[in-house]
């Protein structure tokens, strides 16, 4: 009962009872059609022998005619006819009893089918009759109704058998989707919907499910990562500015309680800016951002970032190059964009010796635009440059500098957003980070300012 009420098989009762009717509409049509040729056919026929008889009557007179009669009623398969003299007996023939000249269809006494006929008047007031017998046209019509009869059959038992068998394939799919949803709400996360390989419709669908499910998967282990790191890595700042509360109770003077307390503010301010650097990566991760795209103008950036930060290099003994292609043009958030290369920068700035030279520069290649910033400093170890995006993941050495280990979370959360790829590799020496743009979409342009620049505590 269930596989009845299935739309497949409302849809498979459809379009068999639209092919029935059509079948019967073309079959009434052929047969009208075939009637009307044979008809047409039979109708020049008995005009041509009654043409020719009523030639043999001017040539050869009534004697002629009676002869040729006669002779054509002695040979089978001929016509039937009949010559009716001015009184309207009957001189030769088996036709007879037409009362009016031209075209008939009627039954005469000693026929069993009905006959088309022709009467035509000759010269002296006699009649001649040319017809013959509507046989054909019926064994045509029987011939036809049968095979279409057959067909209309053939239609009807090939559209309900093909709509069963599509209505027990669609309903089995249906049904191992409804199974897999059902054992993703009971638990089985990993569980997929599975695909036929046949990249029809349903398959189609089903790897558009595949793919946001594991979307929703990589978004749940996400939080949960997140929710583990924070237990992990909030722990110590937050027992730190614990001590510092408690030692600023137990602080002999006036001086040790302010000096424990703007220490305990500074611990504070570090936490709250870590949560705002996880609420903005969670704000990009949901795609809201999307609809404010236009094209972004990535060497105008390149040049905004360089100039803004030019000041902090040199006062930290570092030079800062800016490396703007002529024309790099994506479509994008360009505060997101703006934001993204300014931790790109400040990490570089934060993490490399006084005399390194970092560049910051803009392009494009094979695969497409880029924003790259590259420096000359230590770089990173080949086997943790794969966790270097991770949120709260931080190398050894750059525990005792200041940061949270959100700033490359965030410049992958950014590329996402924009279809791009972040990307990390030893550039020896030194550490070269990339951001590569596949496609670009040009909109209205727009120009990016310092005013979004900020720290977004990105360190590796």
């Amino acid at each position: 009962m269930r596989l009845f009420r299935s739309d497949s098989v409302r849809l498979a009762t459809l379009y068999t009872t639209v092919f029935s009717l059509a079948v019967i509409v073309l079959g009434a049509v052929a047969l009208l059609a075939a009637r009307s040729a044979l008809k047409h056919q039979l109708d020049a026929r008995i005009q041509a022998e009654a043409l020719a008889l009523a030639q043999e009557y001017r040539t050869e007179g009534i004697k002629g005619v009676l002869d040729a009669v006669e002779e054509r009623d002695r040979t089978p398969g001929a016509l039937d006819y009949g010559l009716l003299g001015e009184d309207g007996r009957p001189l030769a023939g088996r036709l007879s009893g037409v009362s009016r000249p031209g075209w008939a269809t009627l039954r005469i006494p000693g026929h069993s089918d009905e006959l088309r006929i022709l009467s035509i008047t000759m010269p002296g007031g006699r009649r001649l009759i040319v017809g013959e017998s509507l046989q054909q046209v019926s064994v045509l019509d029987g011939v036809l109704v049968g095979a279409f009869g057959f067909a209309f059959l053939g239609v009807l038992v090939l559209g309900v058998a093909s709509g069963f068998a599509l209505s027990r394939e669609v309903q089995r799919r249906f049904s191992e989707m409804s199974g897999a949803a059902q054992a993703i709400i009971d638990g089985d996360l990993g569980r997929r919907i599975p695909l036929r390989g046949a990249g029809d419709d349903l398959d189609a669908l089903g790897a558009t499910f595949n793919r946001m499910l594991d979307r929703i998967s990589a978004l749940m282990d996400s939080l949960r990562q997140v929710s583990n790191d924070i237990a992990h890595d909030l722990r110590t700042p937050l027992t730190r500015l614990k001590q510092r509360l408690e030692a600023s109770l137990s602080a002999g003077g006036a001086e040790a309680q302010t000096m424990a307390i703007e220490a305990a503010l500074a611990d504070l301010g570090a936490i709250l800016d870590t949560f705002a650097a996880l609420l903005r990566i969670a704000q990009i991760e949901a795609g809201t951002r999307r609809a404010g795209f236009r094209s972004v103008d990535l060497s105008a950036l390149v040049t905004t970032v360089a100039e803004a930060f030019g000041p902090s290099a040199e006062e930290g003994r570092r030079t800062l190059s800016a490396e703007p292609a002529a024309s790099a043009v994506v479509d994008g958030d360009a505060e997101l964009l703006t934001q993204a290369l300014v931790n790109m920068v400040e990490n570089a700035l934060r993490h490399t010796p006084p005399g390194s030279h970092i560049r910051v520069g803009a392009g494009r290649d094979e695969r497409g635009a880029f924003l790259i910033v590259r420096d000359d400093g230590p770089g990173a170890p080949a086997d943790e440059l794969p966790r270097l995006f991770d949120r709260f993941y931080r190398l050894e050495r750059s525990r005792s500098t200041p940061g949270s280990g959100l700033g490359l979370a965030l410049v992958a959360a950014v590329a996402r957003l924009h279809d791009a790829r972040a990307e990390l590799r030893d550039a020896e020496p030194g550490l070269e980070v990339r951001i590569i743009f596949a496609q670009e979409r040009p909109r209205t342009l727009a120009i990016p300012n310092a005013g979004v620049m900020r720290d977004a505590g990105y360190s590796r």
